[in-house]
């Protein structure tokens, strides 16, 4: 039995289209790979910066010091609490740009340190504000505030994780 032109036409069609979806599906399962990929090693990227001893004391530090501190009042504390500021601004600044980038996911930076950041912004918010009008640099600082906003409205919304998961199982 010999196949027609028009047959073999047909079934290079039909190959032709299982290829293209089996391509298309491999494409596919390969790009949420590759995105799980980095949603993990953002993770671990930023899980590793609070094992940055500068960054525990940093914050251990400015968690002293009333809400609203002014840039005089900071000063009057000192230069390692003017520095503890700095790193803490300057720590999560990168964490806020990662997230408005969409590298780092929102849910995954409140779930690890959301409520470090909301406590830092409260503390820090007019201290950067005096500090950007006297260098006038608008922009200091910008996604670490951007990023404590996030957290601010996040944790007014959101049950803390030790009450939320308290029923949780392995």
């Amino acid at each position: 039995m010999t196949l027609s032109l028009s047959t073999w036409a047909n079934i290079a069609e039909i190959i032709g289209a299982f290829s293209i979806i089996t391509g298309f599906t491999f494409g596919w399962i390969q790009i949420r790979h590759l995105r799980n990929q980095q949603r993990d090693a953002v993770a671990i990227n930023l899980a590793q910066t609070f094992y940055s001893r500068n960054l525990a004391e940093a914050i251990a530090m400015i968690q002293s010091v009333p809400d609203g501190i002014s840039l005089d009042e900071m000063r009057e504390l000192g230069v390692d609490y003017q520095q503890a500021a700095i790193t803490v601004v300057t720590s999560f600044e990168t964490m806020g740009l990662l997230v408005f980038k969409r590298v780092a996911p929102l849910d995954m930076v409140m779930d690890l340190a959301g409520g470090i950041v909301s406590v830092m912004c409260k503390k820090l918010r007019k201290w950067q504000q005096d500090l950007r009008d006297e260098q006038q640099q608008p922009s200091w600082g910008e996604w670490f505030e951007w990023l404590g906003d996030q957290a601010l409205a996040n944790k007014a919304n959101t049950e803390p994780a030790h009450i939320r998961h308290k029923n949780w199982k392995p």
